[in-house]
């Protein structure tokens, strides 16, 4: 398995300039750009995210960990993580982040819902300054507004490794499997009891 292209492009680039600033240019410049979550099951991050306006594309996948070639057996170290590629012309880095938050449940420090352990935690995945700014004031403003310390963490951007084939479209390709799994896992009960109106399944 290899990583996607813009995240062996961030690898050569990390290897060249291992100390370089966070604001440091990553991502190529184009139509279509790139931002990585982790937000529990992947399954849920990707279904989430490819609903939202402007998104292209969200791959299912791996990131944050030191092992390359991480499968869904062995994976340590690494976050299940989701890939979305977005038209800039018609969303922001900024509304993906709020909509990222607004799917998870950022107050859980030791997974998501039903899914428990490090591979499981929230991370947001930066890569420029803006990003980071964008990922602080969002951070902030959910715990001003859920009142309660927020343990997703944000991290400077790492490799992506996408997740084997049957991972991806999980929800939309298996949707009675899909949906076995999030009502049994009390998804969307927890959320709701999270952020009220807010959320949108």
């Amino acid at each position: 398995m290899k990583p996607t292209a813009t995240a062996a492009a961030l690898t050569a680039v990390f290897l060249l300039t291992a100390a370089a600033p966070i604001d440091a240019p990553v991502w190529a410049a184009g139509p279509t750009r790139t931002a990585v979550f982790a937000g529990g099951c992947f399954w849920s991050i990707e279904y989430a995210m490819e609903k939202q306006p402007g998104v292209l594309k969200a791959v299912s996948g791996y990131a944050g960990g030191d092992r390359p070639n991480p499968t869904y057996r062995s994976h340590q170290g690494h976050l299940e993580a989701v890939e979305v590629a977005y038209d800039p012309q018609k969303t922001s880095y900024a509304r993906l982040v709020h909509a990222f938050f607004r799917n998870i449940d950022p107050t859980d420090a030791g997974g998501q819902i039903c899914d428990r352990g490090h591979s499981y935690t929230t991370a947001i995945f930066v890569t420029t300054e803006a990003e980071r700014q964008a990922a602080v004031a969002a951070k902030a403003e959910v715990e001003r507004v859920l009142g309660k310390p927020v343990a997703t963490r944000i991290l400077r951007g790492s490799p992506f490794w996408p997740a084997e084939a049957y991972h991806q479209d999980f929800a939309r390709k298996n949707p009675a499997q899909y949906e076995r799994y999030r009502k049994g896992c009390g998804r969307d009960r927890a959320l709701k009891a999270v952020w009220g109106a807010a959320y949108r399944s």
